[in-house]
């Protein structure tokens, strides 16, 4: 492999496999209306149904780290899109083929953020490492783009089952480009040097706050329309700014990477900011005023969701050589609040209501910002002082 060669094409191709791998799952969630109706599903169920996608993948993390250092990162990516082919094959097939297809899916996607770990480790320089985190994290934004596109434009003429089949296109071109991800073959697992204790005790905080956070940032994302809708936005205007936010969240993801790459040793004091924005932003939705809430969705959505790949910059260099074991730590964290949040929310609205929901996650979000600066803290100061320690360089990285 030509270690020189240009990594950003093979990043591309990184990049489309993971935005394929989440298609089934948000493909499906923009069809929920008539899914649920064609289907009899209640609100609770279809939930459920998307809760099992996001389980599968934070529960599947420990072993999808192992099998992806055994595998070149062109395969794990075929993978992903074989399974995703799939699964959106198998969800026009009522609701067992649905729950089917939901946890199939939610199986390839954990070798999303440990393939994607693994490339970036292999072959982008140093100083550009928190952009190229950046941009991967900004699949998670551009995701939700073409299945909204495919409610209005082919569910609604031709069915949701059509939609379904169209979306297809995703991870078959995924599969296309794949083979430009050239990473090579990670050392065996069981090389893998054994962590520090003090790191450990690190990364469980970092983990424990990225769920916290997550919890929040997809209350709010799988329920956008429905609190727009409650602070006086048109339906219409509400799905429109979610598409903005969306929009924005990637330009954040990428421009938070540049200027992270400046100053690398201030990555997870960022990602604790942005999970504090994240949470200001909820609070101004929950006011419920239109105003508050295109300023608040902006912070939430976009800060909220910004410091993912900042995240996994920051695992990866306090755990050199381990690429695969820290996408795994930053999936585990992101997936398992994701699976938490859309039924915690759900139920707690119709317990409390939309507005005191919305203030519970927020103050949930802020703990996960707190849990970080506490991650942060015990990786960072040497014991009885405040003086930061070094911040090692993921090998394979340096001095290109």
């Amino acid at each position: 492999m030509n270690t020189h060669a240009n990594p950003w094409p093979g990043l591309g191709a990184v990049v489309l496999g993971l935005v394929a791998a989440m298609t089934p799952v948000f493909t499906v969630a923009s069809l929920a209306t008539p899914v649920e109706h064609e289907l009899h599903l209640s609100g609770v169920g279809f939930g459920l149904l998307l809760s099992g996608f996001y389980a599968l993948t934070a529960l599947g993390s420990p072993v999808a780290r192992r099998v992806a250092g055994r595998f070149p990162v062109p395969i794990l990516l075929l993978t992903m899109c074989a399974v995703s082919v799939v699964a959106l094959v198998l969800a026009t097939r009522g609701v067992v083929g649905l729950a089917i297809a939901l946890l199939l899916a939610g199986a390839g996607n954990t070798l999303t953020q440990p393939a994607a770990a693994r490339y970036i480790a292999a072959r982008i320089p140093d100083h550009r490492l928190s952009v190229a985190t950046g941009l991967t994290g900004a699949a998670l934004g551009a995701a939700p783009l073409l299945p909204g596109l495919l409610a209005g434009l082919v569910a609604e003429p031709y069915g949701w089952r059509a939609a379904l089949i169209v979306a297809i296109v995703v991870p078959v071109a995924a599969a296309a480009v794949s083979p430009l991800a050239k990473a090579g073959i990670a050392a065996p697992v069981a090389a893998e040097a054994a962590a520090p204790r003090k790191v450990g005790r690190g990364l469980v905080w970092w983990t424990v706050g990225a769920a916290l956070a997550t919890i929040g940032s997809n209350a709010v994302a799988s329920f956008f329309v429905q609190l727009g809708t409650t602070a006086h936005l048109s339906p219409a205007l509400a799905g429109t700014m979610l598409s903005v936010s969306s929009a924005l969240a990637i330009a954040v993801r990428v421009a938070a990477g540049i200027r992270a790459d400046r100053a690398p040793r201030r990555n997870p004091r960022a990602v604790a900011v942005m999970m504090a924005s994240g949470a200001l932003g909820l609070v101004l939705i929950s006011l419920g005023h239109p105003v508050t809430f295109v300023l608040g969705a902006a912070l939430a959505v976009a800060g909220g969701w910004g410091w993912t790949g900042l995240l996994l910059t920051a695992v990866m260099r306090v755990l050199p050589g381990q690429a695969a074991r820290a996408g795994a730590t930053v999936q585990l964290g992101l997936f398992g609040g994701a699976a938490v949040a859309p039924l915690a929310f759900g139920a707690l609205s119709a317990a409390v209501g939309v507005a005191v929901s919305v203030l519970v996650i927020a103050g949930v979000t802020l703990l996960g910002a707190l849990a970080v600066e506490r991650g942060t803290a015990t990786l960072f100061r040497k014991p009885g002082g405040r003086t930061p320690v070094a911040v090692p360089v993921p090998q394979g990285c340096a001095g290109r």
